[in-house]
């Protein structure tokens, strides 16, 4: 559980002020000031800095260091800070769908919530690069409207559960609870294995009040009311100074994917 100190200094991180509480209203302002800050990026795997699911590791990077992650730093912090705040969180191991259907368990983690109020329960995920801006509810199979697209959550024959957007699958995932511990295996195949598509190339990307920011490899993509604007970053210096400027982070040398073994 986190203490005062490092809730107070989450909540700078993600730009709200102490105290709050993760009560339905609080879910969803935290769910979408995180998204707003914090971005779902890949650079560790491209700078050699291992990646740690230690609790206090994750603090660390996405608080202290004010860096982002990918879906086990990034949900695994977030659930920490919601626990801490009142709410009740379980983990969930998720499948996401690709070309060839869904992939392995433990490919993603999400988040299934209990507000402190005591209203849900919700999948909240700010750990999937697109998704939606603000917590979806469990339990219902109708649509669902967010800003982030049109959302459908519906229970299987097996008891699985299956998230799509827009009509498309996004994941599946188990209702049963799982400790972040049960992601390490996975987490770290995705950090090393030729087949994991975040070797293939860098990502950093997060959401903007009117669309999104990414950096690609040497690309700077903005998105805004649907339109898409690509800037080509020519330098290192012009790298560097993109990833400093419009996300916060400050690195000692670009990212760069290594040849696959």
């Amino acid at each position: 559980m986190l203490n005062d100190q490092a809730i107070g200094a989450y909540l700078e991180r993600i730009g709200r002020a102490a105290p709050a509480i993760a009560d339905q209203a609080g879910l969803r302002d935290l769910h979408q000031a995180h998204l707003l800050a914090v971005p779902f990026e890949n650079l560790s795997i491209h700078l050699s800095e291992p990646i740690s699911l230690d609790e206090d590791d994750l603090i660390d990077k996405i608080v202290s260091r004010r860096r982002g992650g990918f879906c086990y730093e990034l949900n695994g912090a977030f659930a920490l800070l919601l626990e801490a705040l009142g709410a009740h969180v379980r983990r969930v191991s998720a499948r996401v769908y690709g070309q060839d259907g869904f992939g392995p368990p433990f490919d993603h983690l999400a988040l299934i919530v209990t507000a402190a109020d005591g209203t849900g329960p919700w999948l909240a995920d700010v750990g999937f690069g697109t998704h939606s801006v603000y917590p979806l509810r469990m339990g219902d199979s109708a649509e669902q409207s967010d800003p982030g697209g049109l959302f459908k959550i519906v229970e299987t024959e097996t008891g699985d559960v299956e998230v799509a957007k827009d009509g498309q699958p996004q994941y599946l995932f188990e209702p049963r609870e799982r400790m972040l511990a049960d992601f390490v295996p996975t987490c770290w195949w995705q950090q090393t294995s030729p087949q994991s598509h975040f070797r293939t190339g860098t990502i950093c990307s997060r959401l903007t009040p009117d669309g999104r920011i990414s950096i690609t490899g040497r690309t700077l993509i903005r998105t805004s009311g649907g339109a898409r604007a690509e800037e080509s970053l020519p330098t290192d210096s012009a790298v560097l100074a993109a990833y400093r400027e419009h996300f916060g982070i400050i690195l000692g040398k670009v990212p760069e994917v290594s040849p696959l073994q």
